[in-house]
């Protein structure tokens, strides 16, 4: 009987939930028609990253559309646009969590301030984001990320950086991240993240979790089989640049 209960209950609250994107739906459509070429699942996201508020769903959404129209005039970021981002190898992406969702692997000690230019970094971010969730299996809407922080020094400190990525991932991207998995985090780093802490929503900070380097294998073997684990991590997968 309990187990009915809950299912009524989800029932009522996809009904719900339903409803709230229909109304969302004629609500941006009346302000830009090209809200009509978003499907449900799109502003069902947006819905969910303003706790189900609909006027703060809709304005993020109109926000969005108009970014986008800004940010990716053509549609879509070409390689040549982040050819000195795509040079220094700083992303990964293969491999799936036990859940399915798509495996990032990310290498913040590759990252310099001294090579960052902000609007190519920035196109980066969007290049990045765009590929995930073009390669995102049927059925989900999320990414797993492992954040490696290996001999991250004050020459990796970006922070500019780190808010400008944060700020198109949470506006622009909103429900897209599944977790974040902090490796190797050098104790240098959490004074960079002390000061990017009070910028990331409630939302995403439920999503990130640091690991001890002597809970390393066993943590991510929790969320990731063997067999999709990076093998630089103990796993057999090879890693693969989002690149290519």
């Amino acid at each position: 009987m309990g187990s009915l209960n809950i299912e009524s209950i989800a029932t009522e609250d996809q009904s719900e939930e339903s409803k709230k994107v229909a109304q969302m739906r004629a609500l941006v459509e009346a302000q830009d028609p090209s809200a009509k070429e978003a499907d449900d699942k799109a502003l069902r996201r947006f819905l969910r990253a303003r706790d189900h508020d609909i006027d703060k769903a809709s304005a993020m959404f109109l926000k969005y559309l108009k970014w986008r129209r800004s940010a990716i005039p053509n549609g879509y970021i070409s390689d040549e646009e982040v050819k000195n981002e795509l040079s220094q190898d700083k992303l990964y992406m293969q491999g799936f969590d036990k859940t399915g969702r798509p495996l990032l692997v990310l290498y913040g000690g590759r990252h310099y301030y001294s090579k960052r230019e902000m609007n190519e970094f920035k196109r980066y971010v969007i290049y990045c984001l765009e590929k995930i969730c073009a390669g995102m299996p049927e059925g989900h809407e999320k990414f797993i990320c492992i954040s490696d922080l290996k001999g991250w020094g004050y020459s990796n400190c970006d922070i500019r950086a780190y808010l400008a990525g944060l700020d198109i991932l949470q506006n622009y991207y909103p429900e897209r991240l599944g977790k974040v998995v902090l490796i190797n985090v050098p104790s240098i780093f959490m004074k960079a993240w002390k000061i990017v802490y009070p910028f990331i929503d409630k939302h995403t900070r439920e999503k990130i979790v640091f690991v001890d380097d002597k809970d390393l294998k066993t943590v991510l073997l929790n969320d990731i089989d063997e067999s999709q684990l990076p093998d630089v991590y103990g796993g057999k997968l090879q890693l693969v640049s989002i690149a290519d």
